[in-house]
């Protein structure tokens, strides 16, 4: 089982996947300060000052707490974050578009050009 695992580890498999992992993972980071700190700061500029991070509906409860924070813990009711819900939508579509535009790339890479 250990020659197995060895040959399994040497293949490159592994060590592509766990690149990517990291990579991914660095990626993820990045895409996270994009979307919170640049992105959505602009949307809320552009739409009166509204910052999406704190927008939430509580449904129950005898308060309306001022940010998602204190709704959380405060309880007494139950709390629907759409504005953190907005936030990962977009952080999705970066992704999504990123890795999109490098599949691409590699494709144009790898289509043999014709003569």
């Amino acid at each position: 089982m250990w020659k197995e695992f060895k040959a399994f580890v040497n293949q490159g498999n592994a060590l592509d996947l766990a690149v990517g992992v990291v990579i991914g993972a660095a990626f993820g980071k990045i895409v996270n300060s994009l979307v919170n700190d640049l992105i959505m700061p602009l949307i809320g500029a552009i739409t009166g000052g509204i910052d999406f991070k704190d927008r939430f509906v509580q449904i129950g409860g005898v308060t309306h707490p001022a940010t998602l924070d204190l709704a959380r813990k405060e309880g007494g009711g139950v709390v629907i974050a759409y504005g953190q819900f907005l936030n990962t939508i977009i952080e999705f579509l970066i992704v999504a578009f990123s890795i999109f535009l490098v599949v691409r790339q590699i494709n144009k890479w790898r289509t043999p050009k014709a003569a």
